[in-house]
């Protein structure tokens, strides 16, 4: 008999915490509109060890490629002091060759969750999450392998006709006359039923999924996020419905949905919670954000480019090329984080062992020394899919082709029952230098 997971009880869920923000120290200046000129021009200017590049703010307000464009030009390989009693302070990696160098170098640098995972701030020291994508080798091929048949060619091809279907269905009942939130009714609509199907979940309950990546990926001194106890607290309620799916389906048939995959494949069957936990935040964002942000950032994208709208309307065939290229000038992860397990040299730059190294994925996806025209949206863009949005070497986004495949789906039905979606206002954007992404976006719509 396979072995079962402990059921994980929450006995009670503490009040969040009282936190101020800014939080000290706050070497920039105070701007009370967060207006974006003078927040650029601010970027622009400031000595580059004053900014603090992992604030919110520059997400929030769309600023933050001002200051990677300085860092590539500057100080490729730039170390980040300020507000380092929040992150400890952290390598920037800003080039292209540079992130290829620290992605595809697992020996040197690690992913490992207990020496802080893969995000620019820490894992809490009383709630590691150990996850494939922070494991080093060999775990992390071996664990990796247990879900890499979710992704399978066959199975990519026997889904296709299921997102189609469930396209034309959101798509057919959005609103007509009048505004809507495109990040709700169809950002969060199409990867919630996605994401249900792929984890065996009730469809019903599917927004329970989104709700969970958000609270993984939220940063609990961030005023409306949830506090740490708080956080810690939803997420063991995730882990106990989740165990509860693990013991029905552990000693059942196979039924080709993640949870069976997890639970049936000998690298995987006897996790502890913690790890179960980690491989289901891990699941559950990657299955999320990439596409649900992409989703948005592709229809703003194309509204703020009239001439590539045009261009796309035109020649329906340029929707493939262009699902990379919304992918490549969104970058939905905006970074990855690795630590180095040795004293290493980098662009001219002594790494000491325990350094945290932060690969800005968001800035490599803009090196004009490697791209042509980073900083445009360009539909028809010639190697389109050369981008960094995925990552490289053996931590590579394992869902990749499926997230490609729901935005080309998704773009080739909007091409055939819509004249055009309209953006009304700028999207609200979500407050986090990790997930690079969308809260809101006002459309409407006119069909044919």
């Amino acid at each position: 008999m396979a072995t079962q997971l402990k059921d994980t009880r929450i006995t009670q869920t503490l009040p969040q915490g009282s936190v101020s923000w800014p939080l000290p120290p706050r070497v920039r200046p105070e701007f009370a509109d967060h207006d974006k000129a003078t927040l650029e021009s601010y970027l622009a200017s400031a000595p580059l060890d004053e900014v603090d590049i992992a604030d919110p703010l520059w997400w929030e307000t769309d600023t933050n490629h001002v200051y990677f464009r300085r860092l590539r030009e500057e100080a490729p390989i730039f170390f980040t002091h300020v507000n380092s009693n929040r992150h400890r302070g952290f390598w920037n990696v800003t080039r292209w060759n540079d992130v290829m160098a620290v992605d595809t170098n697992h020996q040197v640098f690690s992913s490992e969750a207990i020496l802080g995972g893969i995000t620019l701030f820490d894992m809490d020291s009383d709630f590691i999450m150990p996850m494939f994508i922070a494991m080093d080798q060999p775990k992390h091929d071996v664990q990796r392998k247990a879900v890499n048949p979710i992704v399978s060619g066959q199975n990519l091809a026997g889904y296709e006709e299921l997102i189609r279907s469930r396209t034309c269905e959101v798509l057919d009942s959005l609103p007509r006359g009048e505004a809507f939130d495109w990040v709700d009714k169809v950002s969060i609509e199409l990867t919630s039923r996605m994401l249900a199907t792929l984890f065996g979940w009730p469809q019903e309950r599917r927004r329970m999924l989104t709700y969970w990546s958000d609270v993984s990926t939220s940063d609990p001194e961030l005023p409306g996020s949830p506090g740490k106890e708080e956080r810690q607290g939803i997420l063991l309620g995730m882990l106990q419905e989740f165990t509860m799916l693990w013991n029905e389906r552990v000693n059942a048939e196979p039924t080709g949905d993640l949870v069976s995959m997890l639970a049936h494949n000998p690298a995987t069957r006897n996790m502890p919670p913690m790890e179960f936990m980690g491989n289901l935040v891990l699941l559950i964002v990657g299955g999320n954000d990439t596409t649900r942000n992409s989703i948005t950032g592709g229809l703003y994208f194309l509204n703020k480019n009239p001439g590539e709208y045009a261009k796309l309307k035109a020649n329906h065939d340029l929707v493939e090329n262009m699902v990379s290229e919304i992918i490549r000038y969104q970058t939905p992860l905006a970074h990855m984080r690795r630590t180095a397990l040795q004293d290493t040299v980098l662009g001219g730059q002594l790494i000491h062992k325990g350094d945290k190294v932060v690969m800005w994925y968001s800035s490599a996806n803009r090196d004009d020394t490697v791209l042509d025209r980073p900083d445009e949206f360009i539909i028809d863009r010639a190697r389109a899919r050369q981008h960094m949005s995925f990552g490289f070497g053996i931590h590579r986004c394992v869902g990749n082709r499926l997230a490609e495949l729901q935005l080309k789906i998704l773009w080739e039905e909007i091409l055939e029952r819509f004249e055009r979606i309209e953006v009304q206002a700028e999207p609200g954007r979500t407050l986090s230098s990790f997930v690079h992404g969308y809260t809101n976006l006002p459309v409407t719509v006119t069909r044919k």
